[in-house]
């Protein structure tokens, strides 16, 4: 069965870049939704896609208003966590009643808060990120590794595409999709991997691979680890055993920084206070003790603040 639908990506960093570059490539009308400077690039270059198979550059449409979704059935959201009200907001009075929303972004709530912001009648679901990426330029999106995603589950209304049909259509594009039967499990296993990582990768500027091999790193690990699970147990959500996903990261993604180091390193402000700082306010509020997380939070955010690390974006 092929699949035919017109795919908006609203955030066209990493993620948006990689999965709305995939798509393209497959042949799926996309519009990419970006800052202004940005938007012009990729209108006058097209965009380039790295990948570990391929290196191509193809012309895409980009716009910097959302208005260009207004035809869009699919919506990748793909903006970081503290930006997702303001996303919603700039979306809702362009989306057209069927469209789905997909959240590809870090944490486990983003969805909720989306939602919050637009018409009922727009679907917003989850979708849990495994991918490797960076963005090396506005126009350029260097894929270091994996990319499968896992969707939650809904039921579509009249026109609205299912998310099988959503399914197939990342298929096509030869991107590995699994629809989950827990989400929140899934996205709370995720947001475990995240906090095992991202602020140990931002703190120390090191790839996962090196970084897992530091003296005590895998101890330290193993408490970051302990907390979360600890504080999602809490909110009712039961985790198989994180440890072995935590160990693949590094083996299967050795030369990535984290989300977070490629933040503090481009001088901009991190999506920590949706990682270590939602399990530390998380655990505060369910009586979950959470020192370790809290003090990587601290860290993280310290760097944030020090004169001169933060640019203009």
């Amino acid at each position: 069965m092929v699949v035919r639908m017109k795919v908006g990506v609203m955030g066209t960093g990493a993620v948006g870049g990689y999965y709305g570059a995939m798509l393209a490539r497959a042949g799926v009308p996309v519009v990419f939704i970006g800052r202004p400077a940005q938007v012009a690039k990729l209108q006058d270059e097209g965009l380039r896609l790295q990948a570990q198979g391929f290196d191509e550059r193809f012309p895409v449409q980009a716009s910097a208003d959302a208005a260009a979704l207004t035809d869009c059935a699919l919506v990748l959201c793909c903006v970081k966590s503290g930006d997702t009200e303001s996303a919603g907001t700039q979306m809702a009075p362009h989306l057209p009643p069927h469209a789905v929303v997909l959240s590809l972004q870090n944490g486990v709530d983003n969805a909720a808060r989306l939602a919050a912001q637009l018409s009922p009648s727009n679907q917003v679901a989850a979708a849990v990120v495994y991918v490797a990426a960076e963005m090396k330029a506005p126009d350029h999106v260097r894929h270091h590794g994996r990319g499968e995603l896992v969707l939650a589950r809904w039921a579509a209304q009249g026109s609205q595409p299912s998310p099988e049909a959503v399914g197939a259509l990342f298929a096509q594009a030869g991107v590995p999709v699994e629809l989950a039967q827990d989400v929140d499990a899934a996205l709370w296993s995720k947001l475990v991997l995240n906090c095992a990582y991202n602020a140990l990768s931002a703190i120390s500027r090191l790839p996962y691979g090196q970084l897992a091999q530091g003296e005590g790193v895998q101890a330290l690990m193993r408490d970051i680890v302990a907390e979360c699970v600890a504080v999602a147990q809490a909110s009712g959500v039961t985790l198989a055993d994180p440890w072995p996903a935590v160990q693949r990261i590094a083996a299967t993604m050795p030369g990535q920084f984290s989300s977070t180091a490629q933040d503090l390193m481009r001088g901009k402000p991190s999506e920590i206070d949706h990682l270590n700082g939602f399990v530390v306010r998380r655990g505060q509020a369910l009586g979950v003790p959470t020192p370790v997380n809290r003090a990587l939070h601290v860290l993280v955010k310290l760097l944030e603040s020090a004169p001169g690390n933060l640019r203009s974006a």
